[in-house]
């Protein structure tokens, strides 16, 4: 049976309008880490190039023996990381020059350390994108966090931040850094901004 991360993974990529408390395992990421402003062309060039390997990894079965363990899947959606540099920190305003992010796709249970490097070598060598030589393969674990789904445009983010924040403190929960997470449930290039929908996520520990 197909995994699709929709169904199988609906409580991590599919919350609710309103904040909620969620542990989130240890998952695999190929990812690629810069800075700036999300709509300049580097930006798009780390998600190219992560797109480009997970869909090496799914095709592998068409170019040859699958690897061991392999499952017909759906492309898990992109997310980022976001935090912002010192100097964007000290800025009264926020300057999107000063971000600064890791972009990741999770990857299937059966991708090893070993496969994610033989597919980063060969695509590298058959395919050398622009900041191909920048993706990483490892492990990522959120742990104890808080999340909700936004719909709306970016510039709307603040105010669902906002009740998750008010959320932490009605539980007696500590937001543990100003990074947070952000997975793309929309294609960002073909859906208009009121009609966007992304889970927001930042992790917490439990107040003393």
């Amino acid at each position: 049976m197909k995994y699709e991360w929709k169904k199988q993974d609906k409580v991590i990529y599919q919350p609710k309008s309103k904040p909620e408390t969620i542990t989130i395992p240890s998952f695999n990421y190929f990812m690629l880490k810069g800075k700036g402003n999300p709509n300049n062309e580097a930006f798009s060039e780390a998600v190219g190039v992560l797109y480009s390997l997970s869909y090496a990894i799914k095709m592998l079965p068409k170019k040859g023996p699958a690897p061991e363990g392999y499952y017909d899947y759906t492309i898990f959606p992109l997310e980022g990381v976001w935090d912002l540099s010192e100097k964007g920190r000290m800025k009264s305003s926020l300057d999107k020059d000063e971000l600064v992010y890791t972009v990741m796709i999770r990857q299937p249970d059966f991708v090893t350390t070993s496969l994610a490097a033989e597919i980063l070598e060969r695509q590298q060598s058959l395919k050398p994108l622009p900041q191909m030589e920048k993706a990483i393969f490892g492990s990522v674990e959120d742990g104890l966090s808080v999340q909700m789904l936004h719909n709306g445009p970016f510039e709307a983010e603040p105010q669902s931040f906002a009740l998750m924040e008010q959320y932490c403190q009605e539980n007696g929960l500590l937001r543990m850094s100003h990074t947070h997470r952000e997975i793309y449930l929309s294609d960002v290039r073909r859906s208009q901004p009121d009609k966007l929908r992304t889970v927001l996520r930042f992790p917490v520990s439990v107040s003393d």
